[in-house]
């Protein structure tokens, strides 16, 4: 018997990285998985990888409105929805001198605006006992090279879980972060392999546990935030980070 056998899980941004690896483990622990991304071919190259019941929705995870409309076809789909993953980010990292209005916008809008008015948008459709799970980084604890702008929306995005939790309780919806500290994924593939293995040679360096996180290990802790085992867990950040995020680096 799965963790997460008769639940119905969307994962935000889940065509790739710590998104996709979590719709495996969702679907490994018994649920049905949704997964959003803005490209067709890519979301449906993943359901290929996944198998299982996956319900594949185009969406830009920046376009405000456009939550709505993707809270209106999970209804449409759905006949509730016990998981909520926001995973989809704006990973964006800029000296100020180089920031411009737009890209400021952008960014918010995807990591901190839209989330919320998705989760707004869902709320007819959470089940009793769900459970959200916002996915912050390590970012919004720790000042480093660039990260100035992703770092704020990031530690607003996990503010969420506790202003969230308050306000829904009564729903029974619950709300939690997860902030992964550097993990290996296919984020920096478009820089080719010898300036992607130089990045994760210097962000090992900066971990006490010597060495950088998996999508896998995140998307197992997603499943504990996700299942019934931790129900007596809101309002909080967990923090898989290999001790960054605490310890002087």
């Amino acid at each position: 018997m799965g963790r997460l056998d008769g639940k119905h899980a969307l994962i935000t941004g889940g065509t790739s990285g710590i998104g996709f690896e979590t719709a495996r483990e969702f679907l490994a622990e018994g649920a049905s998985v949704a997964i959003t991304g803005r490209s067709r071919d890519r979301l449906e190259g993943a359901a290929r990888q996944l198998g299982g019941p996956v319900l594949t929705l185009v969406s830009d995870a920046g376009d405000v409105p456009g939550q709505a409309a993707l809270a209106s076809r999970l209804r449409a789909e759905w006949p509730k929805l016990d998981i909520l993953m926001s995973n989809a980010a704006d990973v964006t990292h800029l000296p100020i001198e180089e920031w411009t209005e737009e890209a400021f916008d952008r960014l918010l809008a995807v990591n901190l605006k839209a989330p919320f008015f998705l989760i707004r948008s869902l709320l007819p459709l959470f089940a009793p006992q769900s459970s959200v799970i916002l996915v912050g980084s390590v970012s919004a604890f720790v000042g480093h090279e660039n990260a100035t702008v992703y770092g704020a929306a990031k530690a607003g995005l996990l503010s969420y879980a506790r202003g969230l939790t308050y306000e829904l309780k009564e729903r029974g919806v619950r709300v939690n972060g997860l902030s992964p500290g550097p993990t290996v994924t296919n984020v920096f593939a478009s820089l080719g392999p010898e300036q992607q293995a130089a990045i994760y040679e210097e962000l090992r360096r900066t971990v006490p546990l010597h060495r950088l996180g998996t999508a896998t290990e995140m998307a197992k802790a997603a499943v504990y935030l996700a299942s019934d085992e931790s129900a007596y867990t809101a309002g909080t950040v967990l923090r898989v980070d290999g001790g960054i995020g605490e310890l002087a680096y």
